[in-house]
């Protein structure tokens, strides 16, 4: 028999498994449960951009594209900075398309990190960030953030973290699980921090479109940070494209001529048909934004005030589709009160330590899920409380 533990690489064997995927694999074996863990869109793709996918098919548009996109797609996502940053990236070698947001991170993260590196990860965090940190050789170095802070980094944490190894820092907002956000003034004070060093920022904007207080600001758009910084993003959450699995990183020439190696030989390209409807979501999808928008927007305010009507604390989200209620009042741990709620009252919802140590207390809850499904659950947490 062979010893797979002698097999298995030891960065693998040392990769914990996704507590989102945990309870969603829990919940999917039991009856009338609602769901409310996953971090997808309840809204279909819009139709004109499922009609451009379709379209592609048809005319038997199904080869390999250039592998880093192709230069329509490209094109799109280079006006799109411009239009939504006023900044300018090469559509020729400056955007790299890859096969969703999470991909982009794995090849940024590759690119850039050698062995014993150090990457600073603001916590509560996506769960992805840790893991592809440590695949990649480097070492993940947790920076806490709290809510009496807005759960944003700040430039006293920042600054208290950095030592010689450090390569890159992770700024993931607007954020998940927690949904805060950072305006200009709180990125100005964390590019200060890093003006004088050569480390490189890998900016996750997936929700860039999802913010309900103000406009997104990127990082990059801070003088002097444009050209230490990658920007990722994709069509997932804005344009409710999960399934096309379709992102795209973009960043200084040098960087992003590495990222596209890397996705030359893993990857080679993003899904064709894909990068079609790519084209369609960015030239005519605004108004299915605004639309997809306003509606979380109304669930986020009637969720927190639900929340809060049930003695629980919780934060404000001002971006994505998450609350991040305080459960401590209750004196369970989060992972015991998840496995409660579902077992007693079947709603799934993760615990906060899934994404952080710095998470514990807390239980994330998604919103991308019609208000039919949040006013049951609501009423059903509300029992489930009642019990304790």
């Amino acid at each position: 028999m062979i010893d797979y533990s002698k097999v298995l690489s030891e960065r693998v064997q040392a990769v914990k498994p996704s507590g989102i995927r945990k309870f969603f694999d829990l919940a999917s074996t039991m009856k009338d449960v609602i769901s409310l863990g996953v971090g997808e869109p309840d809204f279909e793709t819009p139709w004109q951009v499922r009609r451009a996918g379709i379209a592609s098919l048809e005319k038997g548009r199904t080869f390999y594209t250039s592998n880093w996109g192709l230069q329509q797609l490209r094109d799109e996502i280079a006006g799109l900075a411009l239009r939504r940053y006023d900044l300018f990236y090469d559509p020729h070698d400056e955007i790299v398309v890859t096969v969703g947001g999470s991909e982009a991170i794995d090849n940024a993260l590759r690119a850039i990190v050698s062995l014993g590196d150090e990457v600073l990860i603001p916590e509560p965090s996506f769960v992805c960030y840790t893991p592809l940190t440590t695949l990649a050789g480097g070492v993940p170095v947790a920076i806490p953030t709290v809510a009496e802070e807005g759960f944003k980094l700040t430039p006293e944490r920042l600054r208290a973290a950095i030592t010689p190894k450090t390569k890159a820092l992770i700024l993931p907002y607007p954020n998940n699980p927690t949904g805060a956000i950072m305006n200009r003034q709180e990125l100005e004070a964390i590019a200060e921090v890093l003006r004088d060093t050569n480390i490189v920022v890998l900016s996750d904007e997936i929700y860039c479109m999802l913010t309900y207080q103000g406009e997104h600001v990127s990082i990059a758009q801070i003088d002097g940070m444009r050209e230490r910084t990658i920007v990722i993003d994709g069509f997932s959450k804005s344009y409710a494209m999960t399934g096309w699995r379709l992102g795209w990183a973009m960043g200084p020439r040098e960087l992003m001529k590495s990222i596209c190696k890397i996705h030359q030989f893993g990857i080679m390209c993003a899904p064709t048909t894909a990068q079609f409807a790519g084209i369609e979501a960015i030239r005519t999808g605004d108004d299915d934004i605004i639309h997809m928008r306003s509606q979380y927007d109304i669930r986020r305010r009637f969720l927190v005030s639900e929340l809060r009507s049930m003695g629980l604390e919780c934060f404000e989200p001002h971006g994505a589709f998450y609350v991040f209620p305080s459960i401590k009042s209750t004196g369970l741990t989060s992972e015991e009160f998840c496995n409660r709620l579902l077992q007693e009252q079947h709603v799934a919802v993760i615990p906060g330590d899934a994404f952080g140590e710095s998470g514990a207390g807390h239980v994330r809850i998604s919103y991308s899920y019609s208000m039919a499904h949040l006013r049951e659950a609501c009423s059903r947490i509300r029992d489930f409380l009642q019990t304790l």
